[in-house]
């Protein structure tokens, strides 16, 4: 998260990278992939395919379609991951219906696998990054994570097989098998310009309202906290908090914490893997101290 001690400017520029996202990742779209019949993953891949077959305006499908997992989002991730999903997927929208008209950079498919799923997944990863979405599934994903013994990045993937084998049967295997390898090309970027970010990560919180901090993770994010007692050579008696968590509840996360208490260090660390239920745990609430 972008260090600004004015909350304005930092309002602001969170929203201003929204935007550049969702406006490089529809010029992509429209100037890369769709012109040569590639797909994207998701809600968006859906749309595509309904909207290369219908010819409706691809702009609203992804709006239309995207509602449901909208809400779905703010129901797990809160109101202001609602506001900057929604700002972020009318700036995307309104940038398909402009990107529309203009030409494709390359016919030349590699070319534009390649370079389309670069600028997808920086697009997408500055989305994620400063908090917002552009496609559902992500959200979805998350929900029945929390209910299975899958993770998100399974999800996802399970996903978009089904949605690349159909584009199969309609476009052709080559053109499956191009979308295919561009979500891979997009999926790599976006953990780059997310700091690396996996599907899971953990957060080593030091503050000294632990128990309110607790509070508020397991009522916005439904997260489990294990608490430590811990003591810091100048500062004193601390708490430090334990979290595992999803990569699009991090920014969230950084929230809490800046509004709980100013003065808490946190540490983010890659998971690689999980053993146990804590990041699915949602129904229990859970504190080891």
């Amino acid at each position: 998260m972008i260090k600004f001690k004015n909350p304005i400017i930092k309002q602001m520029m969170i929203f201003f990278m929204l935007t550049f996202g969702a406006i490089l990742a529809a010029y992509a779209l429209e100037c890369f992939l769709i012109p040569n019949t590639i797909l994207d993953g998701g809600i968006t891949g859906i749309s595509i395919i309904i909207s290369k077959l219908t010819k409706l305006p691809l702009s609203i499908l992804v709006l239309l379609l995207n509602i449901p997992f909208i809400y779905i989002g703010f129901k797990n991730m809160g109101k202001g991951f609602l506001l900057r999903t929604i700002y972020s997927m009318v700036i995307f929208s309104l940038s398909l219906s402009l990107f529309q008209y203009f030409d494709a950079i390359t016919e030349q498919i590699l070319l534009a696998t390649v370079f389309g799923g670069v600028l997808l997944g920086v697009g997408v990863g500055l989305i994620i990054h400063f908090g917002g979405c552009v496609d559902g599934t992500e959200s979805v994903a998350l929900v029945i994570s929390k209910k299975t013994s899958f993770s998100v990045g399974q999800i996802v993937l399970m996903f978009n097989l089904v949605i690349y084998t159909v584009a199969g049967f309609i476009f052709g295997i080559d053109r499956a098998m191009y979308s295919l390898l561009t979500y891979f090309i997009t999926f790599k970027v976006i953990d780059f310009v997310s700091e690396g970010l996996e599907q899971a990560k953990a957060a080593l919180i030091i503050t000294k309202k632990g128990t309110d901090m607790a509070d508020e993770i397991y009522k916005r994010l439904g997260r489990t906290v294990t608490t430590i007692k811990g003591k810091g050579l100048i500062s004193g008696e601390k708490e430090v908090l334990y979290c595992v968590l999803t990569r699009i509840e991090v920014f969230e996360l950084k929230h809490i914490a800046e509004e709980m208490d100013e003065s808490a260090f946190i540490t983010i660390l890659e998971v690689n893997e999980i053993i146990g239920e804590h990041i699915k745990s949602n129904k229990k609430r859970k504190r080891i101290k």
